[in-house]
């Protein structure tokens, strides 16, 4: 049958059974008999489930030259490349896509991270406030907002940001605005408040392995050694992965003297 849009729509069955082969097939099909911008986007999918992020963007890159102005296919390219850690050719994408629509809360979002890690946060301030503008108002946004006013000596505005942000903020995101509290408060040197603020992100999150970590610096700087050392121990058992508590527990038993 030559119906471009019944072959598209068993590719997406395919897609979902996980015949992922098959679903090409149609996705190719459907394109010789209808060149549609979202099945270039359904065939990109597969190829990121099969692993082949240089073949999804080869596909990205063919529909953009038949539909250069298409937002779709540059936010999907920037994904690709920002998950290959390729920033520098995501950030141009974004760019390019603000320039026909400067509203893209994906691309703005995108963009003010790689200028925070960048060491850029004062652009990155812009991006957010542009986002706040924009409407898109919630804990993680001002949560954000506190960071980069922090890493840029607006200080004043720094716990305002914090507030509002715990005001918005759900289950998941409390423990990690609790630990930035925290970091601000170590960055003043108010250490009281610093722990105040992790005892709280450990109670959110008790998963939460650099406050548990930064919980244990404090209580050795109080003298609590065998509390440190638990918390050294606690943050180890969370994630191994996570070089500091092993380090802090091991210079800790260095001091003491107990060097089996």
């Amino acid at each position: 049958f030559k119906d471009w849009w019944w072959k598209m729509r068993l590719g997406k069955a395919y897609y979902q059974l996980g015949m992922l082969r098959d679903a090409e097939q149609q996705y190719l099909s459907s394109l010789r008999d209808q060149d549609m911008i979202s099945t270039h986007l359904q065939l990109a999918n597969i190829y990121m489930r099969l692993d082949q992020p240089t073949k999804a963007l080869e596909v990205y890159k063919k529909a953009g030259a038949k539909y250069p102005h298409e937002v779709q296919l540059l936010v999907a390219a920037g994904r690709v490349h920002d998950q290959l850690n390729q920033a520098d050719e995501a950030v141009v994408l974004y760019k390019q896509v603000l320039a026909l629509e400067a509203s893209n809360v994906e691309s703005l979002a995108c963009l003010a991270s790689y200028q925070f890690y960048s060491d850029q946060p004062e652009i990155a301030l812009r991006y957010y406030r542009r986002l706040l503008q924009m409407g898109c108002d919630g804990g993680s946004i001002w949560n954000n907002l506190g960071l980069c006013c922090f890493y840029s000596g607006q200080y004043d505005m720094c716990l305002t940001c914090f507030e509002k942000a715990l005001e918005l903020a759900d289950e998941d995101t409390q423990g990690d605005i609790w630990y930035n509290v925290s970091q601000l408060a170590i960055g003043i040197g108010d250490l009281g408040l610093a722990y105040q603020a992790l005892k709280v992100a450990v109670a959110a999150a008790p998963q939460h392995i650099e406050a548990t970590n930064n919980l244990a610096v404090l209580e050795l700087k109080k003298g609590n050694l065998e509390t440190a050392r638990s918390g050294f121990r606690e943050a180890f058992n969370l994630g191994p992965q996570s070089f500091e508590a092993s380090f802090n527990c091991a210079l800790l038993a260095y001091k003491l003297g107990d060097l089996q």
